[in-house]
């Protein structure tokens, strides 16, 4: 039997069209896959395994399948099947890419300043909110039930119900994906994981960040001259001006921009179904790098927003 040709995946970039490749990895296109591989340098034919051994998997293909694990969430059999490769193989490269793939783009400074933020705001955002620096708000995904008793406990999510990772997600008003936080266990408050971010250093004097209930922390910005743009329900108040209720239409219509990009976001199927442990070890990893693949898809944020 010619080996070569039995080694011959059944899913292979090079040969994939551009509609299988917007189906399998959520990117438009080949031209935006080969984008994402020459964003991330030549180090990616120097990689260092996780399982030490280099597997018999075109760089092109290893990625594709990265992708692919991100998107579908297919189990790692199953992606053996495509890419005719045994389970701990593909486990090894998909490890060894989420790691990489994190730790290359954390290279990049992804918070633009002041100046490139205002000239990509939308018109009618600059109009309404001509000092928003960044977008922020907080997502839940599950997660296998631990079974020490202690990340149990601390990953229960008495909002979810369920054991859950969350992470806090910011994007500029033109739809630019600037911060993601590390991966905390579900029972953190958004206020904590705002505590523990660097958005106070991040800001410079005179901005504005806009979020949503349970962001509760205008005292942590205060003392940086960052004013902190919430719904004025949220502040318990028990009566509402008609300025103060028209303030809060201008915020939820501008703030829906970062509840339309974690949705963009949780089309990525991993981020749906429960991780496993091994993926529980990578949350941060995994919630960050398919953050920072947003950012190579088209814009969802229209022009006049």
């Amino acid at each position: 039997m010619n080996r070569t040709k039995s080694y011959k995946p059944r899913f292979d970039i090079e040969t994939s069209t551009d509609e299988e490749i917007h189906y399998y990895t959520g990117l438009g296109c080949k031209s935006r896959f080969n984008l994402i591989l020459h964003s991330l340098g030549e180090a990616a034919y120097h990689l260092n395994y996780y399982y030490k051994a280099k597997p018999k998997v075109s760089i092109q293909n290893q990625l594709y399948l990265t992708l692919i694990k991100l998107r579908t969430a297919h189990p790692n059999t199953e992606l053996g099947f495509f890419f005719r490769i045994n389970e701990k193989t593909v486990s090894n490269i998909f490890i060894t890419w989420i790691n990489f793939m994190y730790h290359q783009w954390n290279e990049i400074n992804w918070w633009p300043s002041q100046e490139l933020v205002r000239y990509f705001t939308p018109a009618d955002f600059k109009v309404k909110f001509p000092k928003t620096r960044v977008i922020v708000d907080g997502t839940e995904f599950p997660i296998h039930k631990p079974q020490n008793p202690l990340p149990q406990q601390a990953s229960f999510s008495t909002y979810k119900n369920k054991n859950t990772m969350k992470i806090l997600v910011g994007s500029t008003p033109g739809g630019l994906v600037s911060y993601v936080s590390p991966a905390y266990c579900g029972s953190a408050s958004d206020r904590q994981i705002v505590e523990r971010s660097n958005l106070q250093h991040l800001c410079d004097l005179g901005d504005e960040i806009m979020a949503d209930k349970g962001f509760n922390v205008e005292d942590l910005f205060i003392p940086f001259n960052i004013q902190i743009n919430i719904p004025t329900f949220f502040k318990k108040k028990n009566r509402l001006s008609n300025k103060s209720v028209m303030q809060d239409r201008k915020i939820a219509s501008k703030r829906v921009h970062i509840e339309r990009i974690i949705g963009l976001a949780k089309t990525y199927k991993i981020l749906q179904i429960s991780m496993n442990r091994v993926e529980s070890s990578l949350a941060t990893e995994i919630s960050t790098v398919i953050c920072r693949l947003i950012n190579f898809r088209p814009c969802i944020i229209p022009e006049d927003a």
